[in-house]
């Protein structure tokens, strides 16, 4: 007889497997310590430059900030009705409420009632046409916090509107041609076939599969809320705190807000509790609404949303919605394919085209298609408007092709693994991408290979044929899925990054650069690269807040570029202020500037050693320059938007994980027993920081796969899981009790700095593998006769429909 679920498990040990490569803030392996020794301050595990802040309480975010006397505070009046046309509001009413100073509307913006970020239709406070239920449509300012929300609630009872009929669902907008941004078009032929020439490739093929997906959004849920503090400066000026992932772009939409020079906005970031992408573009409505507020008052004004307005005002992920039709060989090697790809981009454009066009990208995956037409709709709905979130579109793209590979090797009843394989990229042939971008540094096949023999895939695959046979209730799935993701900003000109480095005379350092740190390690790895290249500890240097008025016109913390960019703008500017230090000791004390060593702190020149701190007074005598500006533009990019062709990525990063999933199939309960991950990082700058990363965005792409489901109503438009109390995201108590996690060896083969890779998002893809072991699990419930259609999420309810669609034939 079968245990219940919960039962079974809790006998499992609680126990995480202990690292095999470079993790926790020791010295953990033989390769580090000589690192260490020999003056290396990258590619060593180093504590986060905030750890000690962040857990003593002491770290300071934007809320706190200390208050100026005279700080008022901003709450939103939002829209009642999903679509409509806003016919009057009772101001006077609102201006009677206790401690109201100022009642503000869409007429008392002074500039541009826009913040867009890439086509401007997204207005600040609704101007007549309501879009979605949860715009804001007025702001209230208040002497308190608790007395603007109090006023700002009542906007149902003061908002008059005619409603109209919502469009909620992406199939809905496509079927109306309701787009935000043009279709794209995406067609490449290994063979010179036109569109039709491919579809005839894959009716031709000796098996053929179509079918639909649908895949939800996520959240960010980011434990800081969106929040913006303005204060009037003199001559115009504000300055604006914020947690924000792009500066620049908020300093521009708020001098246009208030109609002002951008050189009179300085937006300022120290840290943020979170962003995901949350905070790339949608910080500017809460940036721009604070400053319209305290220029027109002369006074600080904060704007901070509470959990449930920051859902109902702002966007997520884009939900997906495809149709493919694929034609393959009996090995399962797809011979072509074309796929529909519609996103609910919501009410604006917001960044859903260029996510679009990373989906289109990322389709292939690892996988070489001969022959593939790919079509991208962005639909217009009434919802709140979608935005970047971890992985911009390419685990959206890329899990399309996934679930057809897994859904091709059902029908041909072989391992997924194999029918993977059979289709990865080669390294010498096969190796170019639908937008005709070579793939030069493919090591998917030995890092699948890898994995496969540290996880006893095979073996643990027959284990579970075994079990299953014998376990009429409790379904054990395992699925291994590999990740190629491209690095590099879609749009060519925003991968630049410029940093300043300052030296003073006692020998410290500071660090300032265009990146924004959310809890990722930017920081600590500038500082790392940084110390590496002035050869000194880590301890000396420090690294400040991100300030506009330091570093101008900088991009996005997004992409997964932080580092790659910043790290080398920052090592530039280190590098200048070396070679003059090097100049200097060769000239007082003999030798060649060339010759000249720093490291450990210390500095040798003409067989002395001196410290680092007496060369740095030595240089101050000599008026030697100590400090610089760094600057850096990712080279050999390209990208053609008409005909979706170029080099929009330097480099691709890769891994694998393989999971084992157990599932009830009496109440669609699942628990992950066992993960094993292998992921490419090139030669990690800081493995603690690195496997933390990986680890905690195979953690948030479960989330996205499987209990974060976001429902609409389907009449009113109302985001009922906007709480939460209504949206599940995972838990501490959803980790695997045995999570491995090890980065695989090998050195970027590109000239990013030092030789590593990104971290951010690419891992984000590795919890595919527990959405297909979960559809294993399923499968087997109906003894592997019948194609699972398990949608994403796969909550329980999900799970239960797809176990009876598979048990009825």
């Amino acid at each position: 007889m079968n245990q219940p679920i919960s039962s079974q498990l809790l006998a499992r040990p609680v126990a995480f497997a202990p690292y095999q490569d470079n993790h926790g803030l020791r010295l953990d392996s033989a390769a580090e310590a000589r690192a260490h020794a020999a003056g290396a301050r990258v590619g060593i595990s180093q504590a986060h430059e905030s750890a000690q802040l962040h857990v003593t309480g002491s770290a300071t975010y934007t809320d706190d900030i200390p208050e100026l006397a005279g700080t008022l505070h901003c709450a939103l009046g939002l829209a009642p009705v999903a679509a409509g046309r806003l016919l009057s509001i009772d101001l006077a009413l609102l201006a009677a409420q206790p401690g109201v100073v100022r009642v503000f509307t869409a007429a008392d913006i002074p500039g541009s009632n826009d913040w867009g970020s890439i086509v401007h239709d997204d207005p600040i406070l609704c101007d007549g046409d309501i879009r979605y239920l949860g715009q804001p449509v007025f702001a209230v300012v208040a002497e308190s916090r608790e007395q603007a929300r109090r006023a700002a609630a009542l906007a149902k009872k003061l908002i008059q509107a005619e409603a109209a009929t919502p469009v909620l669902t992406p199939q809905d907008a496509h079927a109306k041609s309701q787009y935000v941004v043009p279709p794209m078009h995406l067609v490449r032929s290994s063979s010179g076939l036109d569109e039709a020439g491919i579809q005839a490739r894959i009716q031709a093929a000796p098996h053929r599969l179509q079918g639909q997906l649908d895949v939800g959004g996520q959240e960010q849920f980011y434990l800081e809320g969106q929040i913006s503090y303005a204060i009037p400066k003199e001559a115009g000026g504000m300055h604006v705190h914020c947690s924000t992932q792009h500066p620049s772009e908020m300093q521009h939409l708020v001098a246009h807000a208030l109609g002002v020079a951008a050189h009179a906005v300085l937006v300022e970031c120290r840290r943020m509790g979170g962003g995901f992408g949350g905070k790339e573009s949608q910080s500017a409505l809460f940036a721009c609404m604070a400053s319209v507020a305290a220029q027109q008052l002369q006074r600080p004004v904060k704007l901070r949303l509470d959990r449930d307005d920051d859902f109902m005002i702002t966007g997520r992920r884009h939900c997906f919605w495809y149709e493919y039709d694929v034609g393959y060989d009996d090995a399962g090697r797809i011979l072509g394919a074309a796929v529909t790809m519609v996103s609910r981009a919501g009410h604006s454009a917001d960044l859903s085209a260029p996510v679009m066009t990373r989906a289109l990208c990322h389709f292939d995956n690892a996988y070489w298609l001969p022959e593939v037409a790919m079509h991208g709709f962005c639909g217009k709905t009434n919802t709140q408007s979608n935005t970047a979130f971890r992985g911009f579109g390419g685990p959206q793209g890329a899990i399309a092709i996934e679930y057809i590979l897994d859904s091709i090797a059902r029908q041909l009843q072989q391992d997924p693994l194999a029918v993977r394989r059979a289709n990865f990229y080669g390294t010498a042939t096969h190796n170019i991408t639908p937008y005709l971008q070579p793939v030069r540094d493919n090591v998917i096949h030995e890092l699948v290979d890898q994995l496969e023999e540290r996880s006893s895939y095979q073996a643990r695959r027959a284990a579970i044929a075994a079990f299953n046979a014998t376990s009429p209730v409790l379904k054990r799935g395992l699925a291994l899925t590999p990740v190629k993701f491209g690095i590099s900003f879609n749009v060519k000109h925003f991968n630049q990054a410029g940093a300043l480095v300052h030296v003073y005379t006692d020998g410290s350092i500071l660090v300032n650069h265009g990146g924004t740190e959310m809890g990722q390690g930017l920081n600590t790895k500038v500082a790392q690269v940084v110390a590496h290249e002035l050869g000194v500890d880590f301890a000396r240097v420090r690294a400040t807040a991100t300030d506009t008025s330091k570093v101008a016109n900088t991009s996005a913390t997004a992409a997964s570029t932080g580092t790659d960019l910043n790290g080398k703008a920052a090592q530039d500017a280190a590098r200048q202020i070396r070679e003059r230090l090097a100049a200097c000791a060769a000239a007082r004390h003999g030798g060649a500037a060339e010759d000249v060593r720093f490291a450990n702190g210390q500095v040798t020149v003409a067989g002395k050693t001196i410290s680092f701190e007496t060369l740095v007074g030595e240089a101050y005598l000599d008026r030697v320059q100590l400090w610089s500006d760094g600057f850096y533009a990712t080279p050999g990019l390209s990208w053609d938007r008409e005909k979706m062709q170029g080099n929009p990525f330097y480099y691709f990063a890769y891994g694998a994980a393989v999971s084992e999933v157990v599932v009830d199939t009496l109440t669609g309960e699942w628990k992950l027993l066992r993960a094993d991950v292998l992921h490419d990082v090139g030669r990690s700058l800081n493995p603690a920081v690195d496997i933390g990363q990986v680890e905690g965005a195979f953690i948030q792409g479960m989330g996205w796969l499987t209990t974060e489901e976001l429902v609409w109503h389907p009449q009113t438009g109302l985001l009922m899981t906007h709480a939460p109390s209504t949206y599940k995201i995972p838990t501490a108590n959803d980790c695997p009790p045995e999570f491995h996690v090890q980065l695989f060896e090998g050195a970027n083969a590109m000239d990013s700095i030092h030789r590593s890779k990104a971290v951010g998002e690419p891992p984000l893809l590795l919890p595919f593998s527990v959405f297909f072991a979960i559809r294993d699990a399923v499968a087997a419930a109906g003894g592997h006769q019948a194609l699972p259609p398990l949608q994403a999420p796969a909550t329980s309810e999900a799970i239960l429909r797809a176990i009876g669609a598979v048990q009825a034939g």
